[in-house]
């Protein structure tokens, strides 16, 4: 079984984790509904309709 010599102190192993960093997130305008949203993700506007990339994938079921 592997294991290690010796202890890695927390301090060790600190620094060697400072690079791991959530990188922000990119967030684009609709040019048609105007709502915010993450690149590559589907989004809901006001209405409750699900659209990605500009076109309407779900229409909402609200009974209006």
């Amino acid at each position: 079984m592997a294991h290690p010599k010796s202890r890695t102190s927390k301090m060790r192993k600190h620094k060697r984790r400072t690079h791991l960093k959530a990188a922000i997130p990119q967030i684009s305008t609709c040019s048609k509904t105007g709502e915010k949203h993450i690149y590559h993700h589907a989004y809901y506007d006001d209405e409750g309709n699900m659209y990605y990339r500009g076109k309407l994938l779900v229409k909402s079921d609200f009974a209006e």
